[in-house]
């Protein structure tokens, strides 16, 4: 007997190379099953999906989910249940003193899975509000790289990589320093740092030339200055960036997501490796919403749905070294997202307040969680 059936849908998992009606059952946490015509009888429940997309669970690479425990921090229960959304990596919101208590009171309870980038910064993203913004990296006395691989060890489980924070916002005056630590930390651990970026100094030629194979550049696309553009061509660091390893991630956010830089890369062929909403209490109402808004963004401007399904599963799965979370396969972990694509106009807000028009939108029916439907939350 089984646990669910999904009936009727179309099977899109560009990590398997799939795209093709079948029926997906689960069993015990896991999927146990892709096929056709599947005996209904032997499921205890029976979700019809004809018309959808049942595709691996969505991955968010770039959130801030320690709700409670920082003040940028949205429920991750909550947003799963309106984007489809079952995995959550956390962007550094907590850093190797508050680490314990953001895996104690939200990771372990959680529903969607949740994984986090440790921030090198020691109280992690304590500062970050309408009327309060203290950049974390701005003291470097708040960063110690010794701690940092003290705890990153201790949790291999769940912890990913070292999130680092550069520019005049988040770091004041400390230049590249913090990246540097960051580094430094990453490469005893064997792990990825993920760099954000916000306004100069430093720029983002100096990022790039510093990042190694396999680190992740979040706000890829984001506005002048320190723009992945120059002049309307994609810049020479960026192309050499990408050559060498460097992961491209959009991490929409409040302000790092720009509709013009966006459609210039584009239009150039630079697609981002991977689609992020970087999700935090400041951009939930708008203009980010949650991930599947990020991703009708990219569906507004061209991007085909396997190429964005593959950049939010199997493509984010691999930059946190989890592939097996970015596909749906016999005996794999049992989290899918059923889709679907709903015609109708609709108004998108970028970083900079650009509008622009879509003709479609993606849409969530439900999705699995360790083989457990979760219908969406209207």
């Amino acid at each position: 007997m089984h646990d669910l059936l999904l009936r009727g849908g179309r099977v899109l998992d560009p990590g398997r190379g799939s795209d093709y009606p079948a029926d997906v059952v689960f069993s015990g946490g896991l999927v146990s099953e892709i096929g056709d015509n599947i005996d209904a009888a032997q499921a205890a429940e029976v979700r019809q999906v004809e018309g959808c997309f049942v595709v691996p669970g969505l991955i968010d690479l770039h959130t801030h989910v320690y709700w409670g425990g920082t003040s940028l921090g949205v429920d991750a229960g909550s947003v799963a249940r309106t984007s489809g959304t079952t995995t959550f990596v956390d962007a550094g919101s907590a850093g190797p003193g508050n680490y314990a208590g953001f895996l104690r009171h939200v990771i372990e309870p959680s529903a969607p899975r949740i994984l986090a980038f440790l921030n090198i910064s020691f109280p992690g993203i304590f500062g970050f509000s309408r009327s309060v913004m203290v950049g974390e990296c701005a003291d470097l006395r708040l960063l110690d790289v010794g701690e940092a691989v003290r705890v990153a060890r201790g949790n291999p489980a769940t912890v990913v990589g070292v999130k680092v924070r550069v520019g005049r916002i988040a770091g004041g005056s400390s230049g590249m320093a913090p990246l540097e630590m960051a580094i430094e930390a990453a490469e005893e651990l064997g792990l990825p740092v993920m760099a954000h970026i916000d306004l100069p100094p430093p720029n983002l030629r100096e990022v790039f030339q510093r990042l190694r194979p396999g680190d992740i550049l979040t706000h890829c696309f984001r506005p002048f200055p320190n723009a992945p553009i120059a002049g309307g061509r994609i810049r020479e660091e960026a192309l050499l960036a990408r050559e060498r390893g460097v992961i491209f991630d959009i991490g929409h956010g409040m302000g790092s997501l720009s509709f013009a830089t966006a459609r210039t890369m584009l239009a150039q062929g630079f697609s981002p490796d991977v689609i992020s909403s970087d999700l935090h209490a400041l951009c939930l109402d708008g203009p980010v919403y949650n991930l599947l808004v990020t991703l009708s963004k990219f569906l507004a401007m061209g991007m085909s749905l396997p190429d964005l399904v593959e950049r939010a599963t199997i493509r984010a799965a691999r930059a946190v070294r989890r592939p097996y979370l970015g596909v749906l396969e016999a005996g794999g972990v049992g989290d899918a997202t059923v889709l679907r694509i709903e015609e109708g106009e609709r108004t998108y807000v970028d970083s900079t307040g650009e509008k622009m028009v879509g003709n479609r939108r993606l849409v969530c029916e439900g999705c699995v969680m360790a083989g457990s439907f979760v219908p969406v939350l209207i």
